[in-house]
């Protein structure tokens, strides 16, 4: 018997969790992939928003500067690579520059601080590459990047660590309520009880939240296209830039990321149906808004190109409460950019406000937050490297060429909380995979790793779950 049931493992789900585990209470995590952050928290722009775009008085608003002040702590404690860059929306002519000063006061509106309208002349100082058609920018230094999986993987794995459980295949199909424990079970049958849910299912909230009988929440869903440049780009742009908004939303923007690619995107397509599939004219659109915002962008170091939906309610703004028509369901749902921004902040409210409502909330002496950052081998000296090596050889091999990452690193991947059980999982955790050539050199290595770890056949091992299976047998 649980107290809290937390279903969904993006990066709200993966907050609240680890919030929860600093208190005294029996808690798990429901996903019904074979691993945490695949929904809309993997395939995120990774942008740490300054707050200025957010109407004044709502719940975006609210946490977006909250969570932002919250954010370079909050990654230093999980070892999760954060990186105050900066943001720069820029105007294109003067009807934008006024539009410009409007987000400047809704953004002094919202307790945002450090931001500045910028001239021509000072834009260019700041990026080289910006187009010879901008007039101006709204600078907003409170903005930044950080690694919108990393810090889900993160914030889960120190949760198990403080005692947390994670169910991963865990669908939910079914929730029912007798008394006040509420019994959730998955496709395969298995059953997990509890005495209060937390929906942060994110695109599947709506079904989660019916199932527990509260048919008022409507999801809508908008999928975005992505390109990635490789890291030999990575000084293209320093800052995030973002055009002027319209009433469709911030539009494409071009942006470092914390481990030094470009990104270019994201595009805004409703949906009926979710679909992550790329299209050629989605990623054309893209490339047609980066060429109006620079100088010759390097298009020909693009190494992926991918897609993410995108789920947002009917209210436009984030649903965090209780539902009126369940007691104990907890809603965050609707939880669109600026999510991950807002998430820390959303956690700590979640449970001091709304779970600390149901239970007495007592302080777990034995919480520990901070966590080793996941990938670092790279960045040390040769005699810190040599130290490690000589406690543990496995770092002394190159596993993966184009990010230099260990054998030892993609180890622990497998070993630790969350634990990485097939390719994509492992490259999630360290980047091996993500370079230049795409995993075309280490997969087969890292396959063999989570055969060996694991005990099972070459065979059984899969890309990203059931039925990706990489091999199905001995050809010679």
């Amino acid at each position: 018997m649980f107290d809290v049931i937390v279903i969904g493992g993006g990066v709200i789900g993966g907050t609240i969790l680890r919030e929860l585990t600093k208190y005294k209470l029996n808690v798990c995590l429901l996903e019904k992939e074979n691993d945490v952050c695949m929904g809309q928290s993997k395939a995120n722009s990774g942008i740490v928003h300054a707050g200025f775009d957010a109407v004044p008085g709502t719940l975006k608003a609210k946490f977006n500067v909250l969570g932002n002040r919250m954010m370079p702590a909050y990654a230093e404690e999980l070892g999760v690579k954060f990186v105050n860059n900066g943001s720069l929306v820029v105007a294109f002519s003067d009807k934008e520059m006024q539009t410009l000063q409007a987000l400047k006061e809704r953004g002094e509106a919202n307790g945002v601080t450090d931001m500045e309208i910028l001239s021509q002349a000072e834009l260019r100082e700041l990026e080289k590459n910006i187009s010879d058609e901008a007039v101006g920018a709204l600078h907003a230094k409170t903005g930044g990047i950080v690694c919108p999986y990393g810090l889900t993987i993160a914030a889960i794995g120190n949760a198990m660590d403080n005692g947390a459980k994670l169910y991963t295949d865990f669908e939910v199909v079914s929730i029912e309520k007798n008394g006040e424990v509420f019994s959730v079970r998955s496709a395969y049958g298995e059953e997990v009880k509890g005495k209060l849910i937390i929906d942060c299912a994110g695109q599947g909230s709506g079904k989660i939240a019916e199932l527990a009988g509260d048919d008022t929440v409507k999801i809508g869903a908008r999928k975005g296209e992505y390109i990635l440049l490789d890291r030999e780009s990575g000084d293209f742009v320093s800052h995030t830039l973002f055009f002027t908004p319209t009433e469709k939303g911030k539009g494409i923007l071009v942006t470092p990321t914390a481990d030094g690619n470009i990104l270019l995107g994201p595009t805004s397509e409703e949906q009926a149906t979710p679909c992550t599939d790329t299209t050629a004219q989605g990623l054309a659109f893209v490339i047609e808004k980066v060429r109006k915002m620079s100088k010759n962008p390097p298009l020909y170091n693009t190494i992926t190109s991918f897609a993410g939906v995108r789920a947002y309610s009917d209210r436009h703004d984030f649903i965090i409460e209780e539902s009126k028509k369940v007691e104990g369901l907890i809603l965050c749902v609707g939880i669109e950019s600026p999510g991950l921004t807002s998430a820390p902040a959303i956690a700590k409210f979640v449970v001091e406000e709304l779970v600390g409502n149901k239970f007495v909330l007592e302080k777990n002496e034995a919480f520990h937050g901070r966590r080793e950052a996941e990938y670092f081998f790279k960045h040390l000296s040769i005699e810190e490297k040599n130290k490690i090596i000589q406690k543990d050889p496995s770092y002394g091999k190159i596993v993966c060429r184009c990010e230099q990452i260990t054998e030892g690193e993609i180890l622990r991947a497998i070993r630790e909380n969350p634990p990485a059980k097939n390719i994509d999982a492992v490259k999630r955790r360290t980047r091996s995979g993500m370079g230049r050539c795409q995993g075309g050199f280490c997969q087969p290595f890292v396959a063999e790793l989570i055969a060996r770890e694991n005990g099972i056949a070459l065979e059984e091992v899969t890309k990203n779950g059931k039925g990706s299976n990489l091999v199905t047998g001995v050809s010679k």
